[in-house]
């Protein structure tokens, strides 16, 4: 049975400090065979770099991407295995999910990421959404992704001037070349959410310029979703302004006209928050609500800040930095 099983190299990115990493201790308790898969630590400050480091010396067919606070359940890699017997499968991936035992501001914050009004299709990288099926980069995400490795070096791994974006333009690419990506509810793995609103938010700011960086490099159609959030802060900016001027006899209706959307959109964030209560509970709905609005417009704040900052290229420098760690499995 051990024989037909791809081998597999669990990459995961951590910091430098000798920490333990979460992501490692439960990646040794994998059910699969000890001498089909490996588990290498790459410490550094940048993971895109980290991951290509790693990358080069993986000795798997598959390499399964998490990060080091991402908490696996023992059975992933049985379960991620059987969809690569399809050649043209290239990803498969699924949510990371806040534990049930994370605080209760972590647990609010688990409830914003997995909002369709927040992250709209991107929310499925925080919550079990629909059935098994192909997908893209608006569902996937890195902390628990698992890929083929001859796919990834024939790319030449990861971007290293984009963070926190490399894994979408990568699966763009696969995309381009006809890879299937594969969305699976069911592999999922733990991991807290930030643990505090100064770090949540910085998050945000973080994906939004993340998103921008990686449009300037790679436009794509699909990016065109991702362009709301900035114009809303466009929008808003704009209000004061609005309100301010003096029309023409007639056209006193146009200040009231352009609130209509401010209007619309605090019906969405209110109807939206009231959706969540079956998931989350009334209170942590409610607390939910102002979070949902405030990630919009960090997000739109990152992504005008992406449209202007200057992309990495010290890639070579971080790269000498990497320390690389093998583990072996239990068992």
């Amino acid at each position: 049975m051990s024989g037909s099983l791809p081998s597999v190299s669990v990459i995961i990115a951590a910091r430098p400090d000798p920490d333990e990493v979460k992501a490692a201790a439960a990646a040794r308790q994998f059910e699969y065979p000890p001498d089909k898969f490996e588990i290498i630590i790459a410490r550094g400050r940048q993971p895109s770099v980290q991951r290509n480091a790693a990358l080069k010396v993986a000795r798997g067919d598959l390499v399964y991407f998490l990060d080091d606070d991402s908490v696996a359940p023992s059975g992933n890699l049985r379960r991620a295995a059987p969809a690569f017997a399809d050649p043209q499968v290239q990803m498969l991936g699924g949510p990371n999910l806040c534990p049930p035992d994370a605080p209760e501001l972590e647990q609010v914050f688990a409830l914003v990421l997995a909002s369709w009004l927040a992250f709209g299709p991107s929310r499925a990288r925080y919550s079990k959404v629909g059935p098994t099926r192909a997908s893209g980069e608006k569902e996937l995400i890195l902390c628990n992704l698992v890929a083929r490795k001859s796919a990834l070096l024939e790319l030449g791994g990861f971007d290293e001037s984009l963070y926190p974006n490399e894994e979408n333009a990568l699966m763009d690419a696969l995309q381009r070349r006809g890879g299937r990506l594969i969305y699976d509810p069911e592999f999922f793995v733990y991991r807290r959410p930030r643990r505090t609103l100064k770090s949540f938010a910085k998050m945000l700011m973080t994906y939004g310029r993340g998103r921008a960086e990686q449009f300037r490099q790679l436009p794509t159609f699909g990016s065109a979703l991702n362009f709301i959030p900035p114009l809303f802060c466009v929008y808003l900016l704009t209000l004061p302004v609005v309100c301010c001027i003096t029309f023409a006899p007639g056209a006193e209706w146009l200040p009231a006209a352009y609130h209509l959307p401010l209007l619309a959109y605090c019906l969405a964030v209110f109807g939206q928050a009231l959706a969540l209560i079956p998931r989350g509970g009334f209170l942590r709905a409610m607390q939910a609500a102002p979070l949902i609005a405030l990630s919009n417009i960090l997000y739109g704040a990152g992504f005008w800040r992406g449209l202007f900052t200057r992309l990495r290229t010290d890639a070579a420098e971080r790269a000498s930095e990497v320390r690389l760690e093998t583990l072996k499995p239990l068992g």
